[in-house]
């Protein structure tokens, strides 16, 4: 009996590649990221995918797979990056590694925060720089933490877990989503649900938790800035193009706001220009959920969904 194959597009932690050739042949790109043409060339004739939220699985990707193609397993909790109802249409089951990177995306999104707030990146560099020659009584004020109001747009896991660390700081949570969560939710919490007008015009942290989608692109642009505190910080781990890098940019400049910390780009890997030129702003290169022990359960997660799909099972996370 033949072996399913599948193609790993990028290079993942050794664990999932065992998982996978446990069961299945192995088609293992480690070198540098394919191009949509490499990608579509290597993918043909594939029973299976583990793909990455740099890889577009879109229906020039399912035609480049052939028919045969039984399932996209995503390295990922998010899945913009895969047309889920191009993939329904040919029968193909999308999955995705949701649960195992909460906690890991939660606890950078408040070291973006604490970074952001006192000012962590901009002292790093002038101490680099030589200029530390004496404590300062009036050097590098930051944001307080305690007693302030830290908003949360999106309290689904992620955004439950940031509420669970900002009550831990003696914060006051508020937050929005399309859904609001259940009295239970909110009373262990303590969070207070408030619209999103609200949500700008209170929060002196606001962190977003939106999944990309046509509603919430762009989620956080102009008109949002202009409404927030002046001494407000803005944090994104969640999709660049859920905030406007040029208003954003704009309002740093201007001191609309008091900071920012990102994690992800509106364009990525592409950076807006003006950001680099800016000390209220830190910049990290999509790395919230990098832990060992997140990435290792990712690899896992996609790798068993590959080899229960093609073993002729049920996916453990599937998408929709």
């Amino acid at each position: 009996m033949n072996r399913p194959s599948v193609l790993v597009t990028q290079a993942i932690p050794a664990n999932g590649i065992d998982v996978l050739s446990a069961a299945c042949d192995v088609d293992y790109n480690d070198a540098q990221r394919l191009d949509p043409a490499a990608l579509h060339a290597r993918v043909r004739g594939k029973d299976g995918v583990l793909t990455l939220l740099t890889d577009r699985v879109d229906d020039a990707f399912l035609d480049a797979a052939g028919p045969q193609l039984k399932i996209v397993a995503n390295v990922a909790v998010g899945y913009d990056n895969v047309d889920v109802a191009a993939c329904r249409k040919r029968g193909v089951i999308v999955t995705n590694t949701p649960g195992v990177l909460d906690d890991a995306t939660a606890d950078f999104a408040f070291t973006l925060l604490l970074a952001a707030a006192r000012r962590v990146a901009e002292a790093d560099r002038y101490v680099r720089a030589g200029n530390f020659k004496a404590w300062q009584m009036m050097g590098f004020h930051g944001g307080d933490l305690a007693d302030m109001t830290l908003g949360i747009a999106g309290l689904g896991r992620i955004g439950q877990a940031v509420a669970r660390r900002g009550r831990g700081f003696g914060m006051h949570v508020i937050y929005t989503d399309a859904r609001r969560a259940s009295a239970e939710v909110e009373a262990a919490l303590d969070a207070r649900f408030v619209t999103k007008e609200e949500l700008l015009a209170q929060s002196d942290y606001l962190s977003l938790h939106v999944p990309l989608l046509d509603a919430t692109r762009h989620y956080i642009g102009a008109a949002e800035f202009s409404a927030m505190k002046k001494s407000a910080y803005l944090i994104n781990t969640s999709r660049g193009p859920v905030v406007d890098e040029a208003a954003l940019a704009a309002a740093l400049a201007a001191k609309e706001i008091a900071g920012a910390g990102l994690d992800v780009f509106e364009r990525e890997p592409e950076v807006n220009q003006e950001l680099y030129a800016l000390d209220n702003v830190t910049l990290a290169p999509h790395i919230a959920s990098a832990t060992v022990r997140t990435r290792f359960n990712m690899a896992r997660i996609a790798a068993e969904n590959a080899v229960a799909v093609l073993g002729g099972g049920q996916p453990l996370t599937p998408v929709g």
